[in-house]
């Protein structure tokens, strides 16, 4: 028990020395769209990370955080070959077409129309699409390293097996 006090204090002293998060600008209750009503922009994918063909991005913002440490987007792209870089940790939802996914460690998966995929913030996977894929991403900033560290110990204290692997608040 003395153990788990020790944790728990080392973990709140590091939190009140974190710098305070400013307020998060007023935000509505709700964001909805219909897909259609979205204004797709061009989105053009990093030279050197296309591997063949010639693939052109579109993006559409739908919302985003207060905190700007999430936001959901619709995005499509034409046939061709990519490397892309996750800076975010980053859940689709495939709505049209499909792409073949080669991951970092090798795996590889098709993505098809009404798949769901997610690739972990500060990976690298490869996409190859055929013809075309239209999805939806729901991004998210990592927590920095101690914050993280913060809700791990809480969790482990709480006894939450359900978020052992995981950061939920």
């Amino acid at each position: 028990m003395s153990l788990k006090f020790m944790i728990a204090s080392a973990a709140a002293t590091m939190l009140r020395q974190m710098p305070a998060v400013a307020a998060a600008p007023e935000q509505p209750p709700l964001v909805a769209h219909a897909l259609g009503d979205l204004e797709m922009k061009a989105a053009p994918i990093e030279p050197s990370w296309v591997l063949a063909g010639d693939p052109q991005a579109r993006v559409a913002l739908h919302s985003r955080a207060g905190d700007d440490a999430a936001s959901t987007a619709v995005w499509d792209c034409s046939a061709g070959t990519f490397r892309w870089y996750f800076d975010w940790d980053e859940t689709v939802v495939i709505l049209e077409g499909e792409v073949h996914v080669t991951a970092a460690d090798g795996s590889e998966r098709v993505l098809r129309t009404g798949d769901i995929g997610y690739f972990a913030g500060g990976t690298w996977a490869t996409w190859r699409i055929e013809t075309y894929v239209r999805k939806i991403a729901f991004c998210r900033k990592r927590f920095p390293k101690p914050v993280a560290l913060a809700y791990r110990l809480r969790n482990a204290l709480r006894g939450d097996a359900s978020s052992q692997g995981g950061l939920a608040a």
